[in-house]
């Protein structure tokens, strides 16, 4: 067999310590007969349990693991297990015991027709307070995206490895992965995954996500749409807001050759600001255009990174 990592996997945790050890069994029983070379990355992040501990004491070479300063979110932690991850196949789960390790397989075997595989918990053990609203989510997300995928939230994901090099999370964007992915050319598919109910921990997430994911959903439109482009969108609302005052201000000109008094009309002023506002949107598009190839530095400080460990720094 070759010695090349074949298969990453990529398990963001936090305060998940009564989860690790059987989580990494069920991993270990299942990867033992898919036939690949593997590894297992935990991203700690910012847990104040003994996760860090608890995965630590796994007495597999395999196993690598990164601890993050404090807690930066998911779209952090799998930022970071992207970059680290060497496989050509690379798995994302949660590490809840959520997710069932024995869907790996059949991932791995639908990566052959996509660049990337979304699951889809089509049974969910979890209250309507986060299923209602995560349909709703799911519908306006397909609206405004266009992947027609079921479910956006499902963290279980599998990707051929130069998809994940190829896309920048930071914030919430973790959600809208798939749909990054789509923007940049990739194939998406999607499989239905079985979900079991918490048994160990707390849910980390709240009625606070909807409103953050609502305002990740537009920012993510604008930089798919307009990320390479901004002063097709800033210069397009400056002109039509230019135009329209320049407009407004040749009329009153024209009133003003035959006669008419303009000063006292508050359709002067108004010509005006428009004018004014829309050479402040050109600007802004402009200097947009000037910061779109700036580089993005990450956004999480690491405080043990067992890669660097292995390498003696």
């Amino acid at each position: 067999m070759s010695n090349k990592t074949q298969l990453s996997i990529i398990i963001p945790v936090h305060n998940e310590e009564e989860n690790i050890l059987e989580l990494y069994k069920s991993l270990y029983n299942i990867l033992s007969l898919v036939g690949k070379t593997y590894e297992i990355i935990y991203v700690d992040d910012g847990s104040t349990d003994d996760s860090f501990e608890k995965i630590k004491s796994i007495e597999d070479a395999r196993v690598k693991v990164v601890r993050f300063q404090r807690n930066y979110g998911k779209a952090a932690a799998l930022s970071c297990g992207f970059k680290k991850s060497k496989g050509d196949i690379v798995i994302t789960m949660d590490g809840d015991l959520q997710d069932d390790p024995k869907e790996i397989p059949r991932f791995i075997e639908e990566l052959d027709k996509y660049d990337m595989v979304s699951g889809w918990k089509s049974k969910r053990y979890d209250p309507i307070s986060k299923t209602l609203p995560s349909r709703f989510f799911n519908w306006l997300t397909r609206f405004i995206t266009g992947v027609k995928i079921n479910d956006f939230n499902c963290g279980y994901k599998a990707y051929h490895n130069y998809v994940v090099k190829n896309i920048n999370l930071y914030g919430e964007f973790h959600r809208y992965i798939p749909a990054l992915a789509y923007w940049r050319g990739y194939s998406v598919g999607e499989i239905e995954v079985e979900h079991h109910p918490r048994i160990h921990g707390e849910s980390k997430y709240g009625v606070e996500r909807l409103l953050k994911g609502f305002l990740d959903l537009i920012t993510v439109t604008f930089l798919m749409m307009y990320k390479k482009r901004p002063l097709h969108m800033f210069g397009g609302i400056g002109f039509l807001l230019s135009f329209s005052g320049v407009f407004i201000s040749v009329y009153l000109m024209f009133l003003w050759i035959i006669g008419e008094r303009i000063g006292d009309r508050p359709l002067l002023m108004l010509g005006i600001l428009l004018t004014v506002i829309g050479a402040q949107f050109v600007s802004l598009g402009l200097i947009g255009e000037l910061i779109t190839n700036s580089r993005n530095n990450d956004d999480y400080i690491i405080k043990y990174d067992s890669y660097e460990m292995e390498n003696g720094n």
